[in-house]
C-alpha cells in the first residue's frame, strides 16, 4: 500500500460511508455549449488513480458524457505522472487532460510548455467559487493552468473515541494541550500515538502542520519557496517543538524504534486495529478510509479525529494535498478536454463524488449535505473554511529529490530526527544543504 505521498493521498478510500446523499446546490454548469455538443468526441484522461478512486471519478466522467455526449478514456500513470505523460507527448500521444498531484509537477508542465490556459468561463468559475489560494497553486508566472477538483486535508489528528473517554480526556485545542492529553492516554494503559516513522512523508506532515501554525504562512510560502534557509530560527523552533513528541517514549507507541519501523497503514492499525496500541494517529482525512475499510471501523463512532491544534498561540493549521486538472496542447482533442475542466469546476461535478466517497472538494459551492457522512461533511466545511489560509503541503511543493524521495532529502533527514531528536539545529543544516542541492539541481 505504501506509495509515494501524493498517491497514497489519492488512492486511499476515504471517509463517505453512506451513499445518499441530497443534490448539490447551485445551477448547472454548462459543459458542452448545448445538450449533447460533444457528441462523437473522446476526452482521453490521466491520472494516478486506480482501483476505488478510479472507479469514483470514471462517475464523473460518465456524468460529464451524458451531459455533453463526449466519451471519455482513463488512462492509470501509476506514480510518476510526469515521466508517464512526457513519454505520451514524445510518442504524438499526449493525453488531453492530466489529473496532477503535486503543484511542483504543474509547474514543470507549465514552464515546458505543455499546458493550455484555462478556457474564460473556466477562470471565471475558480475566481468565484474557489478561495483565492487555490488558484495560486493552479497559476505559474501568473497565468492560470490547473483546476484543484480533488482535494486532501492533511491537518486532522484521528483517534479512539473509546481510548480518550477512558482516559477522561477531551480532544485538544492546542499543541501543549496535546502533548497533555497524551500523557493522559498513556497513563490510561495506551501509549498517545502511533507514528509512521518508516514512511518519511507523515514526518514531513508533522513538521509541516507545526510550522505553519508557529511559524506563519508568509514563512510558510518563503520555506516553501526556499526563500528561507532552512537554518532559520522559526525552523530551528519547529523542530524542536516536533522533538518534544518524538522523544517522549510515553508518547509514542513503541518508542522511537518502533516508529522507524511502522508504516503508514500499520499506524492506523495500531489504534483501529483488533489490538489497539495507542489512541491517536496523526495524518490526513484518509485514514478514515483505511479504519473503515481494513478494520470495520464506524466513522464518527469508533473512529473520529479534531483538527491539528494550535502551536504556540499562533492558528490551528490546515495544511492540503490536492489533484489538479490541466489541459495538454498536445492532445488530439484539447477543446473538448477544456469543456471536461468547465465541467470539473461546477459542483455538479464535485457532487458526483462527493455522494460515491472518498472526495473532498475545494469549491465553496458544493453543498456540504452532497457528503455521505457527518465526518466527511465536517472535514470539508474545515477545509472550505480555512479559505486562504489554507497551504498546499510543502515538500510536494518542492524538487523530488528534496520533498519526495524515500532515502534521502527531507525524508531521510527527518527519520534521522525521530531517531535522535537532541539537535534540532543541526538537523536544520543537513536540512538546508539537502535543500540548497536540489533547488539548484
Amino acid at each position: 500500500m505504501m506509495r509515494r505521498r501524493t498517491t497514497l493521498l489519492t488512492s486511499c478510500t476515504a471517509l463517505a460511508l453512506a451513499l445518499g446523499a441530497t443534490a448539490c446546490g447551485g445551477g448547472p454548469v454548462s459543459a458542452g455549449g448545448g445538450d449533447k455538443a460533444l457528441s462523437g468526441q473522446t476526452v482521453t484522461v490521466a491520472g494516478v488513480w486506480t482501483g476505488s478512486e478510479q472507479k469514483n471519478f470514471q462517475k464523473v466522467l460518465d456524468a460529464f458524457t451524458a451531459k455533453t455526449g463526449a466519451k471519455t478514456q482513463f488512462i492509470s500513470t501509476g506514480d510518476n505522472v510526469s515521466t508517464v505523460v512526457g513519454s505520451k507527448i514524445e510518442g504524438g500521444n499526449a493525453p488531453d487532460v492530466v489529473m496532477v498531484p503535486q503543484v511542483g509537477v504543474l509547474q514543470q508542465f507549465a514552464k515546458k510548455g505543455w499546458l493550455k490556459p484555462l478556457s474564460p468561463t473556466a477562470q471565471q468559475t475558480v475566481t468565484a467559487d474557489y478561495a483565492p489560494v487555490w488558484k495560486k497553486y493552479g497559476s505559474v508566472d501568473g497565468t492560470l493552468y490547473g483546476l484543484y477538483f480533488k482535494a486532501a486535508h492533511k491537518s486532522t489528528v484521528w483517534y479512539s473515541p473509546d481510548a480518550l473517554t477512558q482516559a477522561g480526556v477531551k480532544p485538544p485545542k492546542t499543541y501543549d494541550e496535546l502533548l497533555k492529553a497524551g500523557h493522559t492516554v498513556s497513563d490510561s494503559g495506551l501509549a498517545a500515538f502511533s507514528v509512521a516513522g518508516e514512511d518519511g512523508w507523515t514526518l514531513t506532515d508533522w513538521f509541516e502542520n507545526i510550522y505553519l501554525s508557529q511559524a506563519g504562512p508568509e514563512k510558510y510560502d518563503a520555506l516553501a519557496a526556499h526563500q528561507l534557509k532552512w537554518t532559520d530560527p522559526s525552523v530551528v523552533k519547529a523542530l524542536t517543538t516536533l522533538g518534544k513528541l518524538f522523544k517522549d517514549k510515553q508518547l509514542i507507541a513503541g518508542g522511537q524504534k518502533e516508529a522507524l519501523n511502522t508504516d503508514f497503514p500499520s499506524s492506523v492499525e495500531k489504534v483501529f486495529g483488533p489490538k489497539p496500541e495507542a489512541g491517536m494517529v496523526y495524518e490526513g482525512d484518509f485514514v478514515a478510509g483505511v479504519a473503515h475499510d481494513q478494520f470495520g471501523k464506524a466513522i464518527g463512532k469508533d473512529a473520529n479525529f479534531f483538527p491539528f491544534p494550535a502551536v504556540d498561540g499562533g492558528t490551528a493549521p490546515v495544511v492540503s494535498g490536492g489533484d489538479a486538472a490541466v489541459v495538454l496542447k498536445d492532445g488530439k482533442n484539447a477543446k473538448a478536454g477544456m469543456k471536461l475542466l468547465e465541467y470539473l469546476a461546477s459542483p455538479e461535478a464535485a457532487a458526483v463524488w462527493a455522494k460515491a466517497g472518498g472526495f473532498l472538494s475545494p469549491n465553496k459551492k458544493l453543498d456540504l449535505a452532497s457528503y455521505g457522512d457527518d465526518v466527511a461533511r465536517a472535514t470539508a466545511k474545515s477545509l472550505i473554511d480555512a479559505g486562504d489560509s489554507v497551504r498546499f503541503d510543502m515538500s510536494d511543493q518542492a524538487p523530488a529529490a528534496f520533498g519526495g524521495t524515500k532515502g534521502a532529502g527531507e525524508w531521510k533527514l527527518l527519520q534521522d530526527f525521530l531517531r535522535d531528536p537532541s539537535d534540532p539545529k543541526g538537523t536544520a543544516a543537513k536540512l538546508e544543504s539537502a535543500a540548497a542541492k536540489a533547488y539548484q539541481g
